[in-house]
């Protein structure tokens, strides 16, 4: 049963986590490049807000959206 965990442990910690490591790692040469992640993240977060922000506008311009309190019926 110890070698199951054991092979559960060297699985996260030295292939799993590999990437992270070598971030880890690359912080004090370069804080950028170690927050590549971040970075990817945040780009993608930001693109997903700015499409959704053009989305609502869309609907609001064309009138569609029905912004009655009421429009639902938990509401009334």
């Amino acid at each position: 049963m110890t070698a199951f965990f054991e092979g559960i442990q060297y699985l996260f910690v030295n292939i799993l986590f590999a990437p992270l490591d070598f971030l880890r790692h690359l912080e004090p040469i370069t804080w950028f490049g170690a927050n590549t992640i971040n970075w990817i993240f945040m780009i993608i977060c930001a693109s997903a807000i700015v499409y959704w922000i053009k989305q609502l506008r869309i609907f609001d311009d064309a009138g569609t959206e029905n912004q009655d309190t009421t429009a639902h019926s938990f509401l009334k």
